[in-house]
C-alpha cells in the first residue's frame, strides 16, 4: 500500500482547540439557593444587519448502502489526513480567579448498567471516510474528532459528524446513506485524489429539530480553499440547511451568510480579518433561530470573541430570506465573550415569551485556563421582531457565582489492543507505508479539550448547561462534569439570576467527558457523555438530573469495545497534537415529543488484532487505516 501524504492545508495553531474554552458537565453535590450579587444590567454588543443567501435546494435521500470500498489495498494514495485549522484563544494576563487549592473535590457516584432505554451504534470513521456517491466517491479525508450532531423528530433520527450526515428511523434502520456534507451542500469535494484538487473546508456540524415548524435545521462552517494547493483562502461562510417538510430524506433549503468580517460583501471590518466562525452553536426560541461562533482570523493570530447571529426561523422554514442581526464586540469580566451556547426548548415546553420574546444563552468565564467560579447568563430580548424587515433586539448579561470548575486534564483509557499503534512500532507500519521504519509510540491518551460551556436548554423556566472540569480527590486527577441549572430573574429591564441546582458528575479512577444536557417539558433531564478511564474503553453513559435532584449514579448505555486508536494520538503521524488523541469535540442530546431523551456521543465500537489489521486495514469495514472512532445513539426516559 502506498503511503499517505499530509494535506497541505493542515495549519495547526495549537494542539489544544481553543485552549481556554471547553466546558465540563457537573452532577452530584447540588448547591441551591440565591446566586448573590450580579453585575449591573448592561446592554452589550455592536449590531449590524446583513443578508442571507439562498444557495440552492437539495434532496438528501440516497440508496442506503455502504459507500464504495475506498479503503481496499492500495487505495489510500494521495492526501489522507483532513484539513485542520486550530486556533488558541488568547488568555487573560490576570492571575487565576480561583486558587489551585480550590479545585473541585466532589464525591463519586457508582457506575451501573442501564436498566431501561434503547440504542444503536451510529456513524463511525469508516462511514465518514467512505461517504460519497458519483463524483464524490473516495473524496473524503480521515478526520478526528467527529463533532457529534443529533436531532430527532417526526419519527426520524438525523445524525451528523465531521463530515457526513445520515437519516435513520427510531429503531436504527438506515433511510439514507452516509452522505458527504460537501456533497449535500453542493460544494467541491474535500479532495479529488485523481487530479489533486482541493475543495471547501467544512467542519463542526450541528443539528436541531424544531417542534414549532416541524423542520430540521443543520449548520456547518465553511472556509474557502485554494484548489491547486489546499491552502486556506480569504473567505468564510456559515452554511444552513432547513428541511422543506418534516421528512428529512426529502428536499432541503440551503442558505449561507458571510462570516469573513473584513469589510467586504457587506460584513463589518474586524481586527485581523478575513476571519471564520469557529464551532458554530445553534439554538431557537418561539420566533428566532440563532447561531453563535468564536471568531478567529484565518491566517494570523488573534481572537475577536463570540459573534451572535439572529434570524427568523419561520422564514428559513418557508424558504424565504430573513434579515440576519449580527451582534459583535461582546465583552465579559476579563476578556471577550466566548462559546455562548444558545438554548432550545423541548417539545411541549413553554418558550420565554416575555419582553417581546427572549432567547437565553450560557457561557463560561475561565479566561486563563485554570479555575473559575462564575458563569454568564445572557438574554436576547424582543426576538419577536425578527419576523420583520427591521428587527430590533437587545442583548443583556448577568455574571452569576457558581461552583468551581476548571481546565480538565488529558484522559487515560483502559489498555487494550490498538493495531495502528502496534503497527507503527513494528514492520507492519513499514509494510503499510505509514512510517519508513518502526517508531516508538506511547499508548494513546485522550484530549478533554477545555472547560467552555457545552449544549444548553431552556426547560421549566430554567436554563440548563454543563462543562468539562478537572476533578481532584477520590483517586487520581481526572476529568469530570460540572452542571448548572439557572433560574433567570428580571427586575424591570435588569437581568439577574439564581442557581436552582448545580453539582458534579465524577467517577472514581475514571473520566466522564463532553457532556450534553437535555430536559423534557416536565423538567426531567439527563446529561450524556463519554465514560473512559483505567477501567473503561471509551463508551456512552448518562446520569439523570433535574432542578431538585442530583445524580445518584452513572448509567452505562454502551460499553466501549476497544481502545481508541486514532492517528491524532500518534506523534509519528500527527506531531501537532503531542501524542494526545483528539476526542469530542462535543456530544448531543435532545428531548422527544413523548418526553424521552435521545443522546449521541463518541465511542469505540470495534476492536481487531494486529494480524487482522495487517491483512485488512478496515477490519471488516469497522474502522479505517488511521482511526477507529464510532458513535452511539441512545434513548432513555428520565
Amino acid at each position: 500500500m502506498s503511503g499517505f501524504v499530509q494535506d497541505p492545508r493542515r495549519q495547526r495553531r495549537s494542539a489544544a482547540r481553543l485552549a481556554a474554552m471547553v466546558a465540563s458537565i457537573g452532577l452530584v453535590v447540588g448547591l441551591v439557593g440565591p446566586v448573590g450579587a450580579v453585575t449591573p444590567d448592561i446592554s452589550v454588543g455592536q449590531q449590524t444587519l446583513q443578508k442571507i443567501a439562498m444557495i440552492g435546494m437539495k434532496h438528501l435521500a440516497t440508496t442506503p448502502t455502504l459507500g464504495a470500498s475506498a479503503l481496499s489495498a492500495g487505495a489510500v494514495a494521495g492526501p489522507e489526513i483532513g484539513g485542520d485549522i486550530e486556533k488558541e484563544m488568547p488568555r487573560a494576563a490576570n492571575a487565576a480567579h480561583v486558587p489551585a487549592a480550590k479545585a473541585p473535590r466532589p464525591g463519586v457516584v457508582p457506575v451501573v448498567n442501564a436498566t431501561a432505554g434503547n440504542g444503536f451504534d451510529g456513524l463511525n470513521h469508516f462511514d465518514q471516510r467512505t461517504a460519497g456517491t458519483g463524483s464524490f466517491v473516495n473524496t473524503q479525508f480521515s478526520l478526528e474528532p467527529p463533532d457529534q450532531a443529533l436531532c430527532v423528530g417526526a419519527g426520524y433520527v438525523v445524525e451528523s459528524v465531521n463530515t457526513v450526515i445520515r437519516v435513520r428511523n427510531t429503531v436504527g434502520a438506515d433511510l439514507t446513506a452516509a452522505v458527504a456534507l460537501n456533497q449535500f451542500f453542493g460544494l467541491a469535494p474535500e479532495i479529488n485524489r485523481t487530479t489533486l484538487r482541493y475543495g471547501d473546508f467544512t467542519s463542526d456540524p450541528k443539528c436541531y429539530f424544531d417542534p414549532d415548524t416541524g423542520r430540521f435545521f443543520l449548520s456547518l462552517l465553511q472556509i474557502d480553499i485554494v484548489a491547486a494547493t489546499g491552502a486556506f483562502g480569504d473567505h468564510s461562510k456559515q452554511l444552513l440547511a432547513v428541511s422543506k417538510t418534516s421528512d428529512p430524506t426529502g428536499d432541503w433549503y440551503l442558505y449561507s451568510f458571510d462570516t469573513t468580517d473584513d469589510g467586504t460583501r457587506g460584513t463589518p471590518k474586524h481586527p485581523g480579518c478575513p476571519c471564520f466562525g469557529d464551532q458554530p452553536l445553534i439554538g431557537a426560541d418561539a420566533t428566532g433561530f440563532y447561531v453563535t461562533t468564536n471568531e478567529f482570523p484565518i491566517s494570523v493570530d488573534g481572537f475577536n470573541g463570540a459573534q451572535v447571529y439572529a434570524m427568523s426561523k419561520a422564514a428559513l422554514a418557508a424558504g424565504r430570506l430573513p434579515t440576519v442581526v449580527h451582534i459583535a464586540k461582546l465583552t465579559q469580566a476579563e476578556g471577550p465573550a466566548y462559546s455562548m451556547q444558545p438554548t432550545t426548548t423541548p417539545p411541549g415546553g413553554a418558550h420565554a415569551t416575555a419582553r417581546g420574546g427572549t432567547e437565553y444563552f450560557l457561557s463560561a468565564l475561565d479566561f486563563d485556563a485554570t479555575l473559575d467560579n462564575r458563569i454568564t447568563l445572557w438574554a436576547l430580548t424582543n426576538t419577536s421582531s425578527l419576523i420583520g424587515a427591521n428587527p430590533s433586539v437587545k442583548l443583556k448579561q448577568a455574571v452569576l457565582p457558581s461552583e468551581v470548575y476548571g481546565q480538565p486534564p488529558v484522559m487515560e483509557q483502559k489498555k487494550g489492543v490498538a493495531p495502528l499503534d502496534l503497527a507503527l512500532r513494528s514492520k507492519v507500519g513499514v509494510q503499510l507505508g505509514l512510517v519508513p521504519k518502526p517508531v516508538h509510540e506511547k499508548f494513546n491518551v485522550l484530549n478533554s479539550n477545555d472547560d467552555r460551556m457545552n449544549q444548553t436548554v431552556y426547560a421549566g423556566g430554567k436554563v440548563w448547561g454543563a462543562v468539562n472540569t478537572v476533578i481532584k480527590g477520590n483517586g487520581p486527577t481526572r476529568t469530570g462534569i460540572a452542571y448548572f441549572i439557572v433560574t433567570p430573574i428580571w427586575n424591570g429591564a435588569s437581568l439577574q439570576g439564581s442557581m436552582a441546582n448545580q453539582g458534579y458528575v465524577a467517577v472514581r479512577n475514571n473520566n466522564v467527558v463532553f457532556p450534553a444536557i437535555a430536559a423534557n417539558a416536565a423538567g426531567q433531564g439527563i446529561i450524556s457523555f463519554t465514560l473512559v478511564g483505567h477501567d473503561y474503553f471509551p463508551g456512552a453513559a448518562y446520569a439523570r438530573v433535574d432542578a431538585t435532584h442530583d445524580a445518584a449514579s452513572v448509567s452505562v448505555a454502551r460499553l466501549g469495545s476497544g481502545a481508541a486508536d486514532g492517528f491524532t494520538g500518534e506523534t509519528s503521524l500527527d506531531p501537532g497534537d503531542g501524542g494526545v488523541e483528539r476526542w469530542g469535540d462535543y456530544a448531543a442530546a435532545v428531548a422527544a415529543a413523548d418526553g424521552s431523551i435521545w443522546f449521541a456521543t463518541e465511542t469505540i465500537n470495534q476492536s481487531c488484532t494486529l494480524s487482522e489489521f495487517a491483512s485488512d486495514t478496515t477490519c471488516g469495514g469497522t474502522r479505517t487505516l488511521l482511526a477507529n472512532w464510532g458513535t452511539f445513539i441512545g434513548q432513555v426516559t428520565p
